[in-house]
C-alpha cells in the first residue's frame, strides 16, 4: 500500500508554490496583454490554477501535513520578467504566450517528477494526473493562440 511519506509532503508543497507562482504568472500575463482572447486565456488559467492549489492543499491537509504558503523567489523573479517583456517587446502578447508556454512545459516536468514517486497514495496520484492532464490539454490548445497574437 503506498504511504503518504515526509519526503511526498515536500514535494507537493513544492508543486503548491509553483502553482501559486503560476496563478499569478497568469494574472500577470492578463493584465499585459490587450487582445480579448489572450486575455480571457490567461484569466482561465490563473482560475485554474487557483482551483488546483485549493485542490493541492485539501490533499495535503488530508494526510495532517503541514502547507507551505505563498510562492517563490524565483516566481517572483519570472514575473517581474514578464514585466520588463511587456514594456520594452514590440510584440509582447507574443512574448507573453511564449512565456506560459515555456511555464506549461515546466509545469508538466514537475508533476511527472512528483508522479514518478513510488509511495504516492492512489487520491494523490489521481489528483496530480488529473491537474497534469489540464495543463497538457491547455498547451495543446495553446497553438490555436499563437496564431492571433
Amino acid at each position: 500500500m503506498s504511504t503518504y511519506t515526509e519526503e511526498v509532503g515536500i514535494k507537493l508543497n513544492a508543486l503548491l508554490e509553483k502553482t501559486y507562482d503560476a496563478e499569478k504568472g497568469f494574472k500577470k500575463a492578463a493584465e499585459n496583454v490587450e487582445n480579448v482572447s489572450l486575455k480571457k486565456y490567461f484569466e482561465m488559467k490563473a482560475q485554474e490554477r487557483y482551483n488546483f492549489g485549493h485542490d493541492l492543499k485539501t490533499e495535503i491537509k488530508s494526510y495532517n501535513q503541514n502547507v507551505d504558503k505563498g510562492g517563490s523567489v524565483a516566481g517572483a523573479a519570472h514575473r517581474a520578467w514578464m514585466d520588463i517583456k511587456a514594456m520594452f517587446s514590440m510584440d509582447d502578447e507574443e512574448s507573453m504566450l511564449e512565456e506560459a508556454i515555456t511555464g506549461e512545459k515546466a509545469a508538466i516536468e514537475e508533476y511527472n517528477d512528483v508522479l514518478n514517486e513510488l509511495s504516492l497514495p492512489s487520491s494523490t496520484k489521481k489528483l496530480l494526473e488529473s491537474q497534469k492532464s489540464r495543463i497538457e490539454n491547455g498547451l495543446y490548445n495553446i497553438k490555436s493562440l499563437e496564431e492571433i497574437s
